[in-house]
Formats: structure tokens, C-alpha cells, sequence
């Protein structure tokens, strides 16, 4: 069992935010699992991380949960976008009722096939589901045609392919499938 914490971010937390998510963008799966370079990341400036984190540590439209260890190290995070009915999505299609979509799932290596993944995702479903008026009726994430570590684990998670599938941004020969979890 994780002796980790699972909990939001904290809105003075950013240099935290920044390190985690430029480990994440090191790792040698982010090609597949991210649309940000690390270059891109380091680039940013200490305002945009500290806006970055204010936007997901409160409110009711970005929360992100990450997982800290007894020595206060961050092993994992996962961010949950609220997305509105009637809006369009990062992609550009229409949103027909209001969702939660997952973004930015990293755990670190050594972390990894320990359930911290499950706890992070479980966070962020819970809170998903906690939302109200209006009320999101699925979660949703992408996940790169060839990242099927990912695929296998938001399938055993109980994630199942919606059979909508986008090009990936940058790269029109590769695909990102979607994945859902519909409200219990």
C-alpha cells in the first residue's frame, strides 16, 4: 500500500508544478504521451507556472491532483479539465454535454505498477463525479495509438474506446483515441 498522499495542488505550490511536469517531459515516453516539449516547458516563465497552478489548485473547471511521498518528494500527477456543454474542446469539436477530460497523467518510473496511478486517477474521478449543475455526465482522456501501456491501464481502470479518434497535433499521421468512463 502507498504510504503517498493523494491531494490538489496548492495555488503557491508552481515551482513544484513546474519540476514535476518537466520530469514528466523527460521521461522517455512523453513523445507519446504529451503534446508539450521539455524545451517547450523550460521555456515558460515563473508567472505562467504560478497561473498554471492558481487555475488547478481551486475552482471548479481545472483541479490537479498529485501524489506526495513522506519525504515531500511529488511522484505523480494527473490533471482534470472540465470541459462545458456546448463548448469546443482542445481539439476543436463540439462538447454535447459537460465532461471531465484527464490530462497530463505522469507517475514516475520508479513508482510505477505501485497503484500509485490507480490513487491518482481515483482523485480525480471522485472529484469529477462530485461536480454539480451541470453535472459531468463522462471522463474522457486521450492516448496516443502507441502508448499501450497507457491504453492497457485506463482499460483495466474500467476506461473503454469511444471509437472517436483525432489526429495528434503536430504529427497528422499519428492518432490519439479517446477513452471514457461514464457516470455510474
Amino acid at each position: 500500500m502507498s504510504k503517498h498522499v493523494i491531494r490538489p495542488v496548492l495555488p503557491d505550490e508552481w515551482e513544484q508544478v513546474k519540476e514535476l511536469r518537466l520530469s514528466a517531459l523527460s521521461d522517455p515516453a512523453a513523445p507519446v504521451a504529451f503534446l508539450e516539449t521539455v524545451q517547450e516547458a523550460a521555456g515558460r516563465s515563473d508567472a505562467y507556472w504560478q497561473e498554471r497552478t492558481a487555475r488547478a489548485a481551486e475552482g471548479r473547471y481545472a483541479r490537479q491532483f498529485i501524489a506526495e511521498a513522506p519525504d515531500g518528494q511529488w511522484d505523480g500527477s494527473v490533471t482534470a479539465l472540465v470541459e462545458e456543454g456546448g463548448t469546443d474542446d482542445f481539439f476543436g469539436f463540439p462538447v454535447a454535454e459537460t465532461q471531465v477530460h484527464l490530462v497530463g497523467v505522469f507517475v514516475r518510473a520508479e513508482q510505477r505498477g505501485t497503484g500509485l496511478t490507480e490513487d491518482l486517477f481515483q482523485a480525480a474521478v471522485d472529484w469529477a463525479w462530485s461536480l454539480e449543475e451541470p453535472t459531468p455526465v463522462r471522463v474522457r482522456l486521450f492516448v496516443h495509438e502507441a502508448n499501450a501501456r497507457a491504453a492497457a491501464f485506463y482499460r483495466r481502470f474500467g476506461f473503454v474506446a469511444s471509437g472517436h479518434v483525432v489526429s495528434v497535433p503536430g504529427d497528422p499521421d499519428a492518432q490519439e483515441w479517446e477513452y471514457v468512463l461514464v457516470r455510474p
